[in-house]
């Protein structure tokens, strides 16, 4: 079996880079805009049983609910230890694969979603790495064959990992997933690209933020 596991803070203080760009009402329903457009993609893979949102937030889990996911509440410190708890309470075989999707990367498509996911032969990683030098997606078969190590830079730390596993590792660089919105330019070259991220892109042209980036 194959699931996906979603991470997503809290609503408040959510992205204070674009906090002088946008208030914090704005802010707080861009995540949620930007988690809608993920989760659809996600939804729309065939090879994904379960597709989940772990969160501390309960107007995140609402929202997952409501775009057709499960939700997972959890309230202890620490992203890369709600991504595992997570993990096995979607994929509780070991063997399981597990994908991990950001919820900022609203221009996932499916199709490379599934890419990534058919990429690897188990034991196997696949990893998307944003433009930042992040991991926009990481595919893991089984689903805890590397530890996750999201982060700061954590394309170079998964590899580390990989490696040091001795796992392959296959490295794509999908162009609907290079872009997590993070900083007023990030919102800047979303609205330029190509269509992708509807609900996304319809919230930021109707509180004009193409216009104020």
């Amino acid at each position: 079996m194959i699931a996906a596991v979603v991470p997503v803070g809290t609503l408040a203080g959510a992205k204070s880079r674009l906090r002088p760009e946008l208030s914090d009402a704005s802010l707080e329903q861009l995540v949620l805009r930007m988690l809608e457009d993920v989760l659809n993609a996600l939804l729309e893979v065939d090879a994904l049983a379960r597709v989940a949102v772990v969160t501390p937030d309960a107007d995140v889990a609402h929202c997952a609910r409501a775009t057709g996911a499960d939700a997972l509440l959890y309230t202890e410190p620490g992203l890369n230890p709600a991504i595992e708890w997570a993990g096995r309470q979607v994929a509780p075989d070991a063997k399981d694969g597990l994908l991990v999707v950001l919820g900022d990367v609203p221009s996932a498509r499916a199709e490379e979603l599934a890419e990534l996911i058919e990429s690897v032969q188990a034991p196997g990683v696949a990893l998307a790495p944003a433009n930042d030098g992040g991991t926009a997606a990481l595919y893991r078969a089984p689903r805890e064959v590397i530890p996750a190590a999201f982060g700061s830079q954590s394309a170079s730390a998964h590899r580390t990992h990989a490696e040091r596993a001795g796992i392959a590792l296959r490295e794509l660089p999908l162009p609907s997933l290079s872009l997590d919105l993070d900083e007023p330019s990030d919102v800047e070259k979303f609205l330029a690209g190509p269509s992708g991220g509807e609900r996304t892109r319809a919230f930021l042209h109707e509180i004009g933020a193409g216009a104020k980036t």
